[in-house]
């Protein structure tokens, strides 16, 4: 049987759900992705991580949508995680859920992807079917994972599939789990865009294919910087209106009353998670590529990132007013996740912030009721064990994510706790600040 005629039977194997998937990278992608189809076919949870191997093996889920009973209703049943790559040459789908992360320099890393297709390429054969989900810039299937896996003399197309299908995890959401967010597909032709949909379409409720691959990936750049660029906008506005004695949120909540024509985006202490900060450097190094400056794209990433350091010039001014400096003094640094409720800290605004205040001399203390620790260039920071040790005795306490947790702590209660009540909110958690040094993103300053 030709490699073509190989490929088309893999629409049979959905069909009667004997298909295998291999899913390269158990993270906060390719975990929950491989619960979703191992409902209905073997998977195989490749990384090369054997801890994380080994954890999962004895049923402990490390992804907090992953609970453990889910794990084991399909652990060792239809689900297989291993660090051995031999176990992908069984499968028919092999779906490349890595990260790719920024160097330091702001130039996409597709050091992860490159390394799972040299993987998948010791044990690629005829009738295999490559899909790409990691976050990455237009071309990348085409100009990066194609050719690493033609190395093996088989093409793409002819002798095994290939597709990219962006991933829209988001992490803590209940209300739109993974195989209820449509999921966009695009193969190198119209075959491959066949046979990834109808993939999809087996364990997700919509589908919805496009063009080719790079029209995916787009899409994936789009929506994220679509966020990015928001966000930006009431950061920069935020800005204007502290200087002004406007409280932003309240502006945002009445022009929010407009039934059409303005969506919600709010001010903040800087973006995180692994695609929101990261997508518009992708884009800009791509558009560099063809010519063009993308000046409105990365003026959104700068105004974002400058965020960060608003909140630590926060605490100075915060502290100036009782008399203190940051040198020596005692700053509660609350909340290390990236958004409010999980146990995610990729690309927190936490780290940067405590990086810069660790600079400056401060004695960072830190508390995260879902966060143990946060790796930074100042060290690794370990939460302490409760609210009320992290405030005890703070001079300063920075809220940088508006958990549940945080939303209950009253004005009063921070005031009987710290050494000198000066509240930083990056998130509008408190509103009757009565008795404070109150520096609130994009707030006016209230002193005592």
């Amino acid at each position: 049987m030709r490699g073509y005629d190989k490929i088309r039977t893999l629409l049979s194997k959905i069909r009667d759900q004997s298909a295998k998937i291999g899913i390269i990278g158990q993270g906060y992608v390719g975990l929950p992705l491989a619960m979703a189809f191992a409902r209905k076919y073997t998977v195989i949870g490749y990384d090369i991580c054997e801890d994380m191997v080994e954890s999962l093996l004895a049923g402990r889920s490390h992804i907090q949508d992953v609970t453990t009973e889910v794990l084991s209703q399909f652990l060792e049943r239809t689900y297989f995680p291993t660090s051995n790559p031999e176990g992908l040459n069984q499968c028919d789908f092999l779906i490349i859920c890595v990260p790719t992360p920024l160097s330091e320099d702001k130039i996409p890393d597709l050091g992860y992807i490159k390394r799972a297709c040299a993987t998948i390429k010791t044990v690629l054969h005829a009738g295999q079917f490559v899909i790409l989900e990691s976050t990455t810039y237009p071309g990348t299937t085409d100009e990066v994972m194609v050719p690493i896996l033609e190395e093996t003399g088989l093409i793409a197309g002819i002798d095994f599939g290939a597709a990219y299908s962006p991933e829209r995890v988001d992490p803590g959401n209940k209300q739109f789990p993974i195989d209820k967010v449509p999921t966009v597909v695009g193969g190198i032709n119209a075959e491959c865009t066949e046979i990834a949909a109808a993939l999809y379409g087996s364990v997700i409720e919509r589908i919805v294919p496009v063009r080719d691959a790079k029209t995916a990936e787009a899409v994936k750049m789009i929506e994220n910087i679509f966020r990015n660029i928001n966000i930006a906008l009431v950061n920069e506005m935020a800005l204007i209106f502290e200087r002004m004695g406007i409280n932003t949120w309240e502006v945002i909540a009445a022009a929010a009353t407009k039934p059409y024509g303005f969506m919600s985006f709010y001010p903040g202490p800087g973006i995180g998670g692994h695609c929101i900060p990261l997508d518009p450097y992708y884009m800009s190094y791509r558009a560099k590529k063809f010519g063009f400056i993308p000046r409105f794209i990365e003026t959104s990433g700068e105004i974002n990132e400058f965020m960060k350091m608003h909140v630590v010039n926060l605490v100075e001014r915060g502290l100036s007013r009782v008399g203190k400096r940051v040198y020596g003094a005692k700053v509660a640094v609350m909340g290390l996740a990236y958004k409010k409720n999980i146990n995610d800290p990729r690309e927190s605004p936490a780290i940067k912030i405590i990086e810069e205040l660790a600079n400056l001399g401060a004695d960072v203390r830190v508390y995260d009721p879902f966060v143990p620790s946060l790796a930074t260039k100042a060290g690794v920071f370990s939460s302490v064990g409760s609210i009320d040790e992290a405030l005890a005795g703070a001079e300063c306490a920075v809220f940088l994510i508006d958990h549940d947790a945080f939303r209950e702590i009253s004005v009063e209660t921070a005031k009987g706790l710290m050494a000198s009540p000066v509240i930083v909110d990056g998130k509008n958690l408190f509103e009757d600040v009565k008795g404070i040094v109150y520096m609130g993103v994009g707030k006016s300053v209230i002193s005592l």
